[in-house]
């Protein structure tokens, strides 16, 4: 950065008059030379803000083996190579390893390409004085020193010094949390550190022009603008450890401290009791950790998350983190913004009042009602090309009402053209047009605040009638009024007059008094109509949503109360940002359970709101869309990012991004992290189980002075029969309670819900399966001489460990819940794997010359008899246990 542009980057030009800032940068309000403009390009760069340094594909390739159980295989896969020569083994380890790792750079770049695409939805364009003429060019064309002219509609391109203003509302949500848009005014203000809120004479980059039109000077543009340095400060955030990263790494420490205390054990038993040779206990205790490590596990666990990933893009939830994906399944907390997440962010005309009666949207107006009328006129809307419309929200709102009633506003001006107007300005808060009529007349149309508006009339229409204002028809106003207040709708009140000329005065007190009064509009931004039944899912699952609103109290609580998210009226579980501020930290920890709404509330407080949650134990997921909700996307355990409406530093923060914008999106994510936690402990549970059945098979065998299993048959036998079933399990549909449980809360782990006393009994079952057959198989030999008899016992051994390894598969597609009410074939996924593993088993025990490779013999139909009656016997056994278990009421 030159010394130039960091003098620029720091100056308060919001202290400077308009003409002190456009000399200091060196411009003219007749805007840039185009030579000019490419000089600065090359000093200042495009306006755009950094990515951030991207990863290489070696650095990603590399990450992936940060992960302990990663390097506790690469240990094993040394040992074997190096120590006992098994470079197979080795290598089939090896591979697994690195299949994992690709999934792993498969995944993360799929979901940066996601995010690209979301990126790229909206470039805006910037009209620009080049040279003296107005042009429009790409906003990453811009530098300090351009004149941007802007209007409604348009997105503010870069940071602005305003130098004309004509009505100017700016919306700076993304940036202040502040949902009102701001009305700018051209004054110098005073002091060195006025508030980003405050800086009323500046336009800021990536804000919404939302009304009026004005002009200004480009002060910074890139990461210099005051998006970019948050976005700057947030490339240096920590990244939150999620629960599944926290639980695999539990578990690789835990089978590392037990494989070394199992291997020493088997060492010292074979060497120091049974007298056997040191370097064939070496190899024993080898292959008992090659049984203990479930070497296909961190790469089925990826498959799993990438399997949910997907189903989640399907539904417009994309996933930039894997463990994000299960994280989600642990969500006890949703904290969502209400705009355009619960509500459609589109304010609409709910009621109506004129000619004495209240109206519903619903209901017909007719195309001659004066209110109808005056809303549309007194209205500054533009209709675009293909019918958008472009503006306030809430004239677009009534402009929408209006054409839903048939009122074609811009028919009925081309007949009654607009010839003057007062604009709006919060200090009357009134807006009046003047309209030519048909008959020489003018139409003075004005609608705003009600009270202001009532004080202007002293007459009121009701059907073709004229009459005086009367209290009592007063107190019908202020009582329909409060009626529509009270359900949180927004009022505007509409008046009009006839003048026979167009006073020579634009004045207030002479166009906005004695005036007819016509209506009331009520408007609401109305609440997404799946967005009920998402709560009320969410609430059925234990999830308790929280809404965060810049609103004000009432219009949150209304809606809340719509949604079910409290109980309508509870003005108890409400709290503004106002009150939160009035308490510490402490003082809130004790308090935040007994809040479910927050209003008037900035993006700061949002971190607050997640820590205390945080502190009470609760997986926390935190929805943003604008800059300064970054810091509470990383706080969260799960940020969601905004796709539609959000800004580039929010989405790079947040581990979900909603295509959306969506609170129902949310709930369906979190059903998808249910499904896949609950498919990954299924996942973990068959592998621990078999391979606990492996190592005691092994541990007893050599306690026993027994040769059952070889090295080559374990590690086949964990390639095989463990890894596709594994796989096929993190496909199994959602079980149907799914969403009836409860969160399993932060605590919780991959063991948890009974799967931890599953493993131990059915490991110890297959355990003492394999060495009843491999002991049958010498107590009643089918051939004669040593070699014989214990290779089929052997065979026998390997064989029913494998088949029942499979057998055992169907048993784990519930943890408590019957085989037969989760359906045994209705994952096909599932049938095929079961079918491909059953194959590769066989072969190598069939076809001639691959026993030989595997050392194994073949068997005749009395011994398969015994190998596939023994291994088929773990399904009834353990029906019978999850039966017992139900009875008890531990399912």
């Amino acid at each position: 950065m030159s010394e130039e542009k960091k003098q620029q980057t720091h100056a308060n030009f919001y202290a400077q008059t308009e003409t002190e800032v456009v000399q200091a940068l060196g411009t003219s309000t007749e805007g840039l030379t185009t030579s000019e403009v490419e000089k600065r390009l090359a000093t200042y760069g495009a306006n755009e803000l950094e990515e951030g340094k991207k990863k290489s594909l070696a650095q990603k390739f590399f990450e992936q083996f940060k992960d302990l159980m990663i390097l506790v295989l690469l240990v094993a896969a040394v040992i074997s190579a190096v120590v006992s020569h098994e470079i197979v083994d080795a290598a089939i380890i090896l591979a697994v390893v690195i299949i994992n790792a690709v999934m792993g750079i498969i995944q993360e770049s799929k979901a940066e390409e996601a995010i690209e695409a979301l990126r790229d939805m909206s470039t805006p364009d910037a009209n620009v004085l080049r040279d003296g003429h107005a042009k429009k060019v790409k906003s990453t064309e811009l530098v300090p020193g351009d004149i941007v002219l802007l209007e409604a509609g348009d997105v503010v391109p870069a940071d602005m010094r305003l130098i004309e203003v004509s009505s100017l509302k700016i919306e700076e949500a993304a940036l202040t949390g502040e949902s009102v848009p701001v009305e700018k005014e051209l004054v110098v203000l005073e002091g060195n550190e006025v508030g980003i809120g405050d800086r009323i004479n500046m336009a800021f980059s990536n804000s919404n022009v939302t009304y009026g039109r004005g002009k200004g000077v480009v002060v910074n543009t890139g990461m210099a603008t005051e998006v970019g340095k948050i976005a700057g400060m947030l490339a240096e955030a920590d990244e939150t450890e999620t629960p599944l990263k926290n639980n695999l790494n539990q578990l690789g420490k835990f089978l590392t401290a037990a494989i070394i205390v199992i291997a020493v054990v088997m060492f010292f038993v074979g060497t120091v009791l049974n007298d056997r040779n040191w370097a064939d206990m070496l190899l024993t205790s080898i292959s008992l950790a090659v049984a203990a490590i479930p070497e296909g596990l961190p790469a089925i666990v990826t498959i799993i998350l990438a399997l949910g990933t997907q189903v989640m893009a399907k539904r417009n939830a994309v996933i930039r983190k894997l463990p994000a994906v299960e994280t989600l399944g642990s969500t006890d907390i949703i904290c969502s913004d209400k705009t355009g997440t619960l509500t459609l962010n589109q304010m609409t005309v709910e009621k109506l009042y004129t000619n004495d009666r209240q109206y519903s949207s619903s209901q017909h107006i007719p195309g001659d009602n004066l209110a109808l009328k005056i809303m549309n006129f007194a209205n500054d809307t533009k209709i675009g090309q293909n019918g958008e419309l472009i503006g306030d929200p809430t004239e677009t709102a009534l402009v929408a009402f209006g054409n839903d009633q048939g009122f074609n506003v811009t028919e009925k001006v081309k007949g009654e053209p607009r010839v003057a107007e007062l604009p709006f300005d919060s200090d009357r808060k009134l807006m009046s047009t003047i309209h030519k009529m048909d008959d020489g007349r003018y139409l003075v149309a004005v609608k705003g605040a009600p009270d202001v508006l009532i004080g202007r009339c002293n007459q009121i229409q009701i059907f073709d009638e004229v009459k005086t204002l009367t209290n009592e028809e007063e107190q019908k106003i202020a009582t329909n009024n409060k009626d529509m207040a009270k359900q949180a709708l927004r009022v505007l009140g509409m008046a009009f007059k006839y003048v026979d000329a167009v006073p020579e005065q634009l004045e207030s007190e002479i166009v906005e008094n004695d005036l007819i009064f016509a209506g009331l509009v009520g408007m609401i931004d109305p609440e997404r109509s799946e967005a009920a039944d998402a709560v009320r899912v969410a609430k059925d699952a234990g999830i308790r949503p929280i809404m965060i609103t810049g609103d004000h109290r009432d219009t949150a609580e209304a809606i809340a109360g719509r949604l079910g998210i409290i109980k309508p009226g509870d003005d108890a579980a409400v709290l503004t940002g106002a009150e939160l501020n009035q308490m510490s930290d402490e003082e809130f920890a004790k308090k935040v359970t007994n809040y479910s709404v927050y209003a008037r509330v900035s993006p700061e407080h949002k971190v607050r709101i997640v820590k205390a949650w945080q502190q009470e134990g609760k997986v926390v997921a935190m929805t943003g869309d604008g800059v300064n909700d970054a810091p509470a996307l990383k706080q969260a355990d799960i940020g969601v990012g905004m796709g539609i409406t959000g800004t580039e530093v929010s989405k790079g923060a947040s581990d979900m991004v909603l295509a959306d914008d969506n609170f129902a999106t949310i709930v369906v994510a979190v059903e998808e992290g249910r499904k896949v936690f609950s498919n990954i402990q299924k996942a973990v549970q068959y592998l621990l189980a078999a391979n606990l059945g492996e190592v005691l098979t092994l541990f007893i065998a050599t306690m026993l002075n027994w040769d059952t299993l070889l090295p080559i048959h374990l590690l086949w036998i964990n390639l095989v029969t463990d890894t596709f079933p594994a796989i096929a399990l993190g496909m199994e549909p959602a079980e149907k309670d799914l969403m009836a449980h409860k969160p399993r809360g932060r605590n919780s782990n991959l063991f948890s819900g009974g799967v931890f006393s599953s493993i131990i009994y059915q490991g110890i079952l297959e355990a003492a399966t394999v060495l009843f057959v491999y002991w049958s198989a010498i107590q009643w030999p089918v051939h004669t001489g040593y070699d014989a008899i214990h290779s089929d016992a052997l065979t026998m051994a390997f064989a029913t460990l494998g088949l029942m390894q499979l057998f055992h598969a169907f048993n784990v597609k519930s943890v408590h819940q019957s085989l037969f009410k989760v359906g045994p074939f209705k994952n096909r996924a599932f049938n095929w794997a079961i079918l491909l593993s059953f194959f590769l088993m066989m072969v190598i025990i069939i076809v001639p010359g691959l026993n030989d490779i595997f050392r194994v013999a073949h068997l005749d139909l009395y011994q398969w008899g015994i190998v596939v009656g023994s291994s088929f016997a773990i399904i009834p056994i353990v029906e019978i246990v999850k039966l017992i278990q139900r009875k008890m009421g531990k399912a």
